[in-house]
């Protein structure tokens, strides 16, 4: 048998979902090391090849579209966010199913969320805790986890989860509470607050960089900074950060009146992140290690 053609020899990352945090793994990427997205959207190509991407059509609401997709990577980052309704993930379905109809790849890393995780009280929170997921969003999420693990069990390829809390940057859409100041979103007081956790979205990448060569199989990883402060201690410390009035404290009853449903989800969740196995497994250090570094670039 003759050797293989030199762009097969090469290591092939596909990412999956590759929107503001998949855009910053490429930039990761190594000159040896040949990155491919999926992609659904014809104006998207232009911007992939610009920065060194094989853009490959495919749509995960569309399971056909995949098929031809297996066999093509060696390592994969999925990063696609489920449907916004429903129990179950069919897109990571598809996506699993179509993947291992050729010759696997040899690792798989998923995105996840720490909201599998449920309300732990303020609790620390660390990967061998059960999970229990009260929203529709993270039970969404844990059937994807379920699936990447089916993937995983078949023993060819370490399939692994990074378990995510809220994204942040200043460079990135909705990526700060700026917003959310200058409308002057009540948070609750303190006796009703929760604890919340972060990781900027360039850690974020480096953390799925690092896993999709470093990950052991069947491995769950929480990725989050060093950050300890309540949301309502959060909002204000960026309240004093760029000069802006401070939110209005409000009781949880308030709350439940005037917040939409969306965010009195993630006001009825308390937990603390430990981020010990990421930073051993990995061997990641963190750009920002809480947000004050990271908001204050």
């Amino acid at each position: 048998m003759g050797a293989l053609p030199a762009r097969f020899r090469r290591e092939r990352l596909l990412i999956v979902g590759c929107g503001d945090v998949g855009l910053r793994v490429v930039k990761l990427a190594k000159p040896n090391v040949r990155v491919m997205a999926i992609t659904s959207q014809e104006t998207r190509i232009p911007q992939l090849r610009s920065l060194g991407v094989t853009p490959l059509r495919g749509n995960l609401d569309q399971p056909h579209t995949l098929r031809r997709l297996g066999g093509l990577a060696t390592r994969i980052v999925h990063l696609a966010p489920p449907p916004l309704s429903g129990g179950t993930d069919p897109r990571t379905a598809s996506l699993v199913q179509a993947m291992r109809l050729r010759a696997p790849a040899v690792s798989v890393v998923y995105g996840s969320t720490t909201g599998v995780y449920g309300d732990c009280q303020g609790a620390w929170v660390t990967e061998t805790r059960a999970t229990h997921a009260h929203t529709d969003r993270a039970q969404r999420r844990l059937n994807a986890e379920q699936w990447i693990r089916l993937w995983g069990a078949s023993g060819v390829l370490r399939a692994s989860i990074l378990r995510v809390p809220g994204i942040y940057a200043l460079d990135r859409e909705g990526g700060t509470p700026r917003e959310r100041l200058m409308r002057q979103t009540p948070v609750l007081c303190p006796e009703d607050d929760v604890y919340t956790n972060h990781i900027h979205a360039d850690d974020l990448a480096l953390a799925f960089w690092l896993s999709v060569w470093r990950n052991k199989p069947q491995r769950v990883l929480n990725v989050n900074d060093d950050t300890q402060m309540t949301m309502g201690a959060y909002v204000e410390w960026a309240a004093d950060l760029w000069g802006l009035p401070k939110p209005k404290r409000i009781t949880r009853e308030e709350a439940k009146v005037q917040l939409s449903t969306m965010l009195m989800s993630f006001m009825s969740e308390s937990r603390r992140m430990d981020n010990t196995r990421m930073k051993i497994e990995l061997k990641l250090k963190l750009r920002y290690p809480t947000i004050k570094e990271g908001l204050s670039g």
